[in-house]
């Protein structure tokens, strides 16, 4: 996430989090972790969809920014960029430490013994 920038960094998250709503895209992620690079053709022998459709997948992760393609003679070869992935993953840290610290101030009070003129017991 950009300072300065917090719409940007906004729709950066929403693009991260719609790229990897898609299980394919997912997948395409993993075998580029696995393979360092590789061109559409070698990720759709190891997926159950078309070629055509590996471009269109990537062209979202492209997008997104956790992919980036580069040509290499006639072939484009694609690899993980990890950058928009990790602001992703800042963010969703930020948040879970958010509703940590909202979880903990709700069992505090949950557990803290009851004062006031109501707890008060008649003798």
């Amino acid at each position: 996430m950009t300072e300065g920038q917090p719409g940007r960094a906004a729709e950066d998250i929403d693009s991260v989090l719609g790229a990897l709503a898609d299980p394919t895209r997912r997948q395409l992620l993993d075998l580029l972790a696995e393979q360092g690079t590789a061109t559409a053709t070698t990720l759709a022998e190891r997926l159950p969809v078309s070629r055509q459709a590996v471009v269109k997948h990537l062209a979202v992760l492209d997008a997104a920014g956790l992919v980036s393609g580069s040509r290499v003679g006639r072939e484009v070869r694609y690899a993980v960029r990890s950058a928009a992935l990790d602001a992703a993953a800042r963010w969703m840290a930020a948040l879970a430490v958010d509703w940590d610290r909202r979880l903990a101030h709700i069992k505090t009070v949950a557990e803290s013994p009851e004062q006031g003129p109501s707890s008060a017991r008649p003798d």
